[in-house]
């Protein structure tokens, strides 16, 4: 038996943050559509390189200061330093027409874009790249079996639907990292974690207990904790890399080999999750 919900009081829904193309920066709306991959547009686009694997800030930390707003048609405007803002709509998906997408090892067929699009992203990289739609989410990719149930998929999301973050983690984060050995790194913003929702009014690291959650009336599987990655060094405003929050997470929050900052989410439900709404834990570990 789950153990009764101990809920955090006046927790709410911050901030939403939708990334169109993985690993550009996104945008922050006032409300969001939840759809059992994930939010209604985040990261349906992703870049690949001429082996067909995903390319991110990872290899490319310049994408960082490149941005995609969604247009209502599901296509993107992109925008980047030094370049004219380029529409893309979305490609048609025609017979023999997709290609191979290589993300973490798996691999998932994508729609590419017009030529216009591979030359804007390439000419700003200084590599080849292409720019690819995954044009069926509710088929192309299912999420890490380990974690999901039979039929769940993903977008172009490392691994799950949507990350949730805390505000009060963020501060004993940057409170730790003020103490630590790169402290001039410190405070970080929220953005360099790329979270879909960040929840303010609950205490730091209580999401690690967290099993079931709704934000308004839209319930979540809590599925992992998210181990962090070299993405998370790179300042999102100047695409310049440091070493924090690794080191300070890999002092602090090492868990099972991994250094954690933030849970993994897959939809329970859909419909509209708004700033604002209120922030519930259903069912947690104590």
């Amino acid at each position: 038996m789950p153990k009764p919900p101990h809920q955090p009081v006046h927790a709410t829904l911050h901030t939403l943050r939708i990334h169109p193309v993985k690993s550009m920066a996104g945008c922050a709306p006032g409300r969001a559509l939840v759809e059992p991959w994930g939010l209604a547009g985040d990261r349906r686009w992703t870049l690949i390189d001429g082996t067909g694997k995903v390319v991110t800030q990872r290899q490319q930390p310049r994408l960082a200061l490149a941005r995609a707003e969604p247009e209502p048609d599901g296509g993107v405007r992109l925008y980047a330093p030094g370049l004219e803002p380029l529409t893309v709509g979305v490609p048609e998906p025609v017979r023999g027409g997709t290609v191979e997408v290589d993300i973490f090892g798996t691999r998932v067929e994508a729609v590419p874009a017009g030529q216009d699009a591979h030359s804007w992203a390439s000419s700003y990289l200084g590599v080849e790249v292409r720019l690819v739609h995954l044009d069926a989410p509710a088929s192309r990719r299912p999420v890490d079996p380990l974690f999901a149930r039979p039929g769940e998929t993903v977008s172009f999301a490392d691994g799950f639907p949507l990350l949730v973050t805390a505000l009060g983690s963020l501060d004993a984060l940057n409170s730790l990292i003020a103490r630590g050995d790169h402290k001039e790194e410190g405070p970080l913003p929220m953005d360099r974690f790329r979270p879909n929702l960040v929840v303010a009014g609950t205490e730091a690291w209580a999401e690690d207990g967290w099993r079931r959650v709704a934000v308004g009336e839209v319930v979540f599987r809590v599925a992992k904790p998210c181990g962090r990655c070299v993405i998370t060094t790179t300042d999102q405003r100047t695409a310049e890399r440091g070493k924090e929050p690794l080191h300070t997470l890999g002092r602090h929050r090492r868990i099972d080999g991994r250094l954690i900052f933030g849970q993994n989410l897959v939809p329970e439900s859909t419909g509209t999750v708004r700033v604002g709404d209120p922030f519930t834990v259903l069912e947690r570990d104590d």
